[in-house]
């Protein structure tokens, strides 16, 4: 069986061969062309549990560390602590764990929590995570040799690497022999790649160690049949979204393609009365209503369609706090201060952090009329 790697790049050879006679292809005039080799290596960015598909670089823990304080502990933590709103990603690993390769707290029903490398078994699996999704609010921007210091540093903090240390595509497979819960993962639901492994089959440890002792093949059971009786005859949320929070990230019935049972629910109308309508909404308006034609947006609706624009509304609710201080509180708070919409569009421009608690903004790509626009509604009490 092809990889999804393998089969891209057989994909493309094709593709190369036929030539002409592709482009020309009467199958589907007019749609489409083929991919071409840069676009294909654009998107072939995945590094497999077996490291097949790692770039050639190499970082030290000390880069890692000036990466980490630039862009990353503003979210995770100086120490990878974190905070309230994302996970740890370091802790409850030990020197004893690092040698069985079995994390004994996640057996521990006292230990308050789990971290990342608590449950983490394959170092790829970091390694790729950070590469095509961090930093979150510019995903893909750091360099590969920043990608291996960030994650040598991280293994650092782990107390899986000295601090000296520089992590590579040369040494990565006998750092993960390394990692602290690299046995924690299981074959035994016969899902791919198969069956089982006996206790430490494959990996050095443990009886009948380096040899692949198998358990006997059983089929996965992908053939479960849905339950049709006893059925709940009534259905009773127990939450919904507040009304208040049903429209900060736009209508979402004019977000989904008509295709599909779900169609997204109407988020301009307030909850619907009945279970029936919250729980499968059966239509979904294709066209926004029609009102009365304007010279131009009001102040407070230019504002809000830029801060949906450029995700604002992810962090920041109308009226609430979500990860940083709700929009109302911020024009409380500046209230009546005389430079509060020069202030605000700086913080905007440049970032902030320590304002509101631990949880740092970035800077955020707007312009600076952009900035401005959203600062003075702000500073005017968000008038509609």
């Amino acid at each position: 069986m092809f990889s999804w790697r393998e089969a891209m790049w057989l994909a493309a050879l094709l593709l190369s061969l036929a030539g002409p006679a592709t482009a020309q292809s009467n199958a589907y005039p007019g749609v489409g062309r083929a991919a071409t080799p840069k676009e294909v290596a654009a998107w072939d960015i995945d590094v497999r549990p077996d490291f097949k598909g790692l770039p050639k670089g190499a970082g030290t823990v000390a880069a890692g560390m000036v990466v980490w304080e630039s862009k990353c502990a503003s979210c995770h933590g100086v120490f990878g602590e974190s905070n309230e709103v994302f996970a740890p990603i370091v802790g409850g690993t030990t020197a004893d764990d690092i040698l069985t390769g079995r994390v004994a707290r996640l057996n521990d029903a006292a230990y308050p929590g789990r971290t990342t490398f608590m449950k983490l078994a394959s170092l790829s699996t970091l390694w790729d995570y950070i590469r095509r999704a961090m930093p979150w609010n510019q995903p893909k921007s750091l360099s590969t040799d920043e990608v291996y210091a960030v994650t040598a540093f991280l293994l650092n903090l782990a107390g899986v690497v000295p601090d000296n240390f520089t992590l590579s595509d040369q040494n990565m497979a006998a750092v993960q022999q390394r990692m602290p819960n690299r046995s924690g993962m299981t074959h035994d639901h016969a899902l791919w790649p198969g069956a089982g492994l006996t206790a430490g089959a494959g990996t050095g440890e443990g009886k009948g160690a380096g040899q692949a002792q198998r358990k006997p093949q059983r089929k996965p059971d992908v053939m479960a049949t849905a339950c049709m009786k006893d059925c709940a005859r009534d259905i009773q949320l127990a939450s919904f979204l507040p009304d208040f929070a049903r429209d900060a990230h736009g209508n979402l019935a004019e977000q989904n393609r008509e295709v599909g049972a779900q169609k997204g629910a109407d988020t301009r109308r307030p909850a619907a009365a009945t279970a029936a309508e919250s729980v499968a909404p059966t239509t979904a308006p294709t066209t926004a209503p029609t009102t009365a034609p304007t010279s131009a947006p009001s102040t407070a609706a230019a504002a809000v369609a830029l801060a949906q624009k450029h995700s604002c509304v992810a962090c920041h609710g109308m009226e609430t706090k979500l990860i940083g201080p709700g929009f109302r509180e911020i024009a409380k708070k500046y209230a009546g201060r005389g430079d509060a919409a020069a202030y605000l569009a700086g913080k905007i421009s440049a970032g902030s952090a320590g304002v509101w608690g631990a949880m740092a903004m970035p800077p955020q790509a707007l312009s600076a009329v952009e900035a401005q626009l959203i600062a003075q509604w702000l500073a005017d009490g968000m008038k509609k």
